[in-house]
């Protein structure tokens, strides 16, 4: 399959590997896309598993609902449970990264007889990432989630120059300059980074709807040179995780997982998935 539809929004999948293989579901974070794991998929696919990896909601083009509303995390879970319908699977294997694996955490509480097991990469469980504002300094790393909820304002700095701000931002967090350059040139189309950025706007609106405690074998991903994402919360995630539980600190790698340990990821997932 190359797309799935729900609710009149049509999304792009990239569905590769084993046919038979079992199922794994890759969710990308922000502001990445399914080319984000490139540097994933080719050891998942050695390992014998198939890959669906959506462009989620806001940047696939023809799912880009207006209004901050649209983009809940209950409406991006229910995105993932039509992609699964739509592959006709019971249930698969999810790995999430950044806000992909905020939309995994919660797609486990919510809905753990479609999750085989849990990947959450980079991101901690939430109510350990919400606890963590308390306990550390990651609400000072978490700033730039406040300047994200003003209108238009944060659209106008980060395509300064034709994208160069928000390019040169990420590369000083260690994105790899290539994929930069394919970021900032995916969201340059009118309305694709107020999508983008709707993810961060519509989270107020979701707070009476938390995440609860995970049962589903769990393995959690942190990179100890994340810049935006502080040990705290990381450390704190065990306690919410009911289920099988493995925590992996990939020492000297940045925040960008999937783009800079992309061989050493996979075969943390391919392992889990074999259990």
């Amino acid at each position: 399959m190359d797309s799935f539809t729900r609710s009149g929004l049509t999304f792009d999948v990239r569905d590769a590997g084993p046919a038979d293989g079992e199922p794994v579901v890759l969710l990308h974070g922000f502001p990445q896309h399914a080319g984000s794991w490139d540097g994933v998929v080719p050891g998942l696919h050695a390992a014998g598993l198939r890959t669906l990896a959506p462009d989620q909601r806001g940047y696939s083009p023809r799912a880009r609902p207006t209004g901050r509303r649209a983009y809940v995390v209950r409406e991006l879970v229910d995105d993932v449970r039509a992609l699964l319908d739509a592959a006709g699977l019971e249930r698969a294997h999810v790995v999430g990264h950044d806000w992909g694996a905020m939309v995994a955490w919660a797609l486990a509480a919510w809905h753990p007889e479609r999750v085989s097991s849990l990947t959450a990469v980079s991101v901690p469980h939430p109510a350990a990432f919400t606890r963590s504002f308390l306990t550390s300094t990651q609400g000072l790393k978490s700033a730039y989630m406040a300047f994200f909820q003003l209108p238009g304002v944060p659209e106008a700095l980060l395509t300064r120059g034709n994208g160069a701000f928000l390019r040169d931002t990420l590369v000083r967090a260690g994105l790899p300059r290539a994929d930069a350059e394919e970021t900032v040139a995916r969201l340059r189309p009118a309305g694709a980074l107020t999508a983008a950025l709707n993810w961060y706007r519509a989270l107020p609106l979701g707070a009476a709807d938390p995440v609860g405690r995970v049962g589903v074998r769990t393995l959690h991903v942190w990179s100890d040179r994340d810049g935006f994402l502080g040990r705290a919360g990381t450390e704190a995630t065990e306690r919410y995780v009911t289920g099988d539980y493995r925590l992996v600190v990939l020492p000297g790698i940045t925040h960008w997982v999937p783009e800079t340990a992309g061989e050493r990821l996979a075969e943390l997932v391919a392992g889990h998935v074999r259990g």
